[in-house]
């Protein structure tokens, strides 16, 4: 009962890192609507696999790791940024795909690795957000209060498995809810998708550098 437990907080937990509405969900709805279930799914998965990494270094207690991340994160935060806005740019200047839809037929050697892209770009733009971590220890130490349990390494790896299930549960579910519009909309649709998208992706990039200046000049409470 106790390995239950723990198997449903960690997906729980899981559940609340993905789910608020970010660059990451915006980039997977975006590319859901435009080639498909499959296609968004696996750019979720490079948030699961972000996700999940945060997780272990912070229910393993890597306190080497967590003091680099924290320690670089002003490095981070600017590189997450400029990420996000190549992201809106380029989400901006996408035309519509006219084909049909990718994952009704076989993918290219180049499609294929388009796919690989963008799972380590959203991999990587979850990684550039120390935040992500510094929640995840917060839900940690809250589940630990109120488990009133003294984790040892076989229950860190099961809370860090049901935060790998979450996260990539809530993946699923979001592209395959957005899927369902995937072949009702037209190219004009899309490229207004694509526009909207882009700018917003965008001002999330515009707000991560903004932010690190004003913590630079010391107008942003640390």
């Amino acid at each position: 009962m106790h390995d239950v437990y723990l198997i449903i907080a960690g997906v729980v937990i899981g559940l609340v890192a993905a789910a608020p509405i970010g660059p990451v969900n915006l980039i997977c709805i975006r590319r859901t609507l435009a080639f498909g279930t499959v296609n968004g799914f696996i750019a979720g998965l490079g948030a699961a696999l972000g996700d999940a990494l945060f997780a272990a270094i912070t229910a393993f207690g890597l306190t080497a790791i967590m003091d680099i991340i924290r320690g670089y994160s002003t490095y981070l935060q600017v590189g997450g940024g400029i990420l996000l806005i190549a992201f809106g740019i380029h989400t901006y200047l996408t035309l519509p795909d006219p084909m049909q839809p990718r994952e009704k037929r076989s993918l290219s050697d180049s499609e294929k690795a388009s796919l690989v892209r963008v799972i380590v770009s959203t991999f990587a733009l979850t990684m550039t957000n120390p935040a992500t971590m510094f929640g995840f220890a917060a839900m940690f130490a809250s589940l630990s209060a109120v488990a009133n349990v003294h984790a040892d390494y076989l229950d860190a790896a099961i809370v860090v498995g049901g935060v790998a299930c979450g996260s990539t549960l809530w993946w699923f579910t979001l592209t395959s809810t957005i899927g369902f519009f995937h072949a009702k909309i037209d190219a004009a649709t899309m490229k207004v998708i694509n526009h909207g998208s882009g700018v917003v992706v965008g001002l999330f990039g515009i707000a991560v550098l903004g932010h690190v200046v004003m913590k630079l000049f010391n107008l942003w409470p640390t």
